[in-house]
């Protein structure tokens, strides 16, 4: 069962970089199975879903002085077997990660060197800009979160049953035990969130946000640093006739104290209590 699982995770069409590839009988025939003896609900936890031909993925990544990090962090994401394309935005580090970015020679991977200092918001605005993918992933530029939740966050996306997912670290994957304030302040700021968006999210301030590139097409956003999140949720709650459909799906996540790097803080916090106030009520 274990190397059944290990071979069907991801059932992609055959693309350099991608899954073990297969005709499309084959696939088909493997995805069948794993339904047959797991069931679809399993199949979901699992993230096993059939990838459509010509599909791509846009992987955004944010990098502020991760130079401990950012190496493994790309080797993880390119090992996920999905046909994709990684963009990388370099926010003037200054502890030696711009030279490892300097080195990558990954056809699949696209660096942008931002002139200045202008934070995680800022980031995310150019790297889109640069996205050519079928779908958006927001990934962080540490070990924080696993790139092998990417099948799961996107399945919901490409069985057309979403066009926002939120990866949430709160209902029901493990996670590293740290900060107790942070965890209250996570909770307070998705709690607002809510009130004023009408959402019912457990995690609007997780790293793995995926939208239909639509979603983003649509969307003008102004944050430079980690007002990105409730900002985009506003907006993503403001779309009616017809409304964006948000799903969240359950992740693992490995935490990091200050030591290891970890960079949002107190001031942090209460830049997002404002822009959830600010966005809700104007653009």
């Amino acid at each position: 069962m274990d190397a059944f699982l290990d071979d069907n995770l991801v059932l992609a069409d055959e693309q350099e970089g991608s899954a073990p590839a297969f005709d499309d009988h084959a696939r088909e025939v493997r995805l069948r199975q794993a339904r047959r003896l797991l069931g679809d609900g399993a199949c979901r936890q699992l993230g096993i879903c059939s990838i459509p031909a010509g599909f791509k993925l846009s992987v955004v990544i944010p990098v502020y002085n991760e130079k401990q990090w950012i190496a493994k962090l790309i080797e993880r994401v390119q090992a996920v077997p999905i046909p994709k394309e990684i963009i990388i935005v370099d926010d003037l580090s200054t502890d030696g990660t711009r030279a490892i970015l300097q080195q990558l020679d990954d056809d699949n991977i696209r660096v942008v060197y931002q002139p200045c200092n202008k934070g995680k918001g800022a980031a995310l605005r150019e790297g889109f800009l640069h996205a050519t993918g079928d779908v958006i992933l927001v990934q962080d530029a540490d070990l924080e979160y696993d790139p092998g939740e990417y099948p799961r966050l996107i399945q919901p996306i490409l069985e057309n049953r979403a066009d926002v997912v939120y990866g949430s670290r709160f209902i029901g994957e493990s996670h590293r035990v740290l900060y107790f304030w942070h965890s209250v302040a996570n909770k307070m700021l998705t709690t607002m969130s809510n009130m004023f968006t009408n959402l019912n999210l457990t995690d609007m301030e997780t790293c793995y946000k995926v939208f239909r590139r639509e979603v983003l097409d649509g969307i003008s956003l102004k944050s430079n640093r980690f007002g990105f999140e409730p900002e985009v949720t506003a907006k993503i709650a403001k779309k009616k006739a017809p409304s964006w459909r948000i799903f969240e799906v359950p992740i693992s996540y490995a935490g990091r104290t200050y030591e290891e790097g970890k960079k949002i803080g107190f001031k942090d916090a209460l830049q997002a209590f404002y822009c959830i106030v600010r966005y809700w009520l104007a653009n």
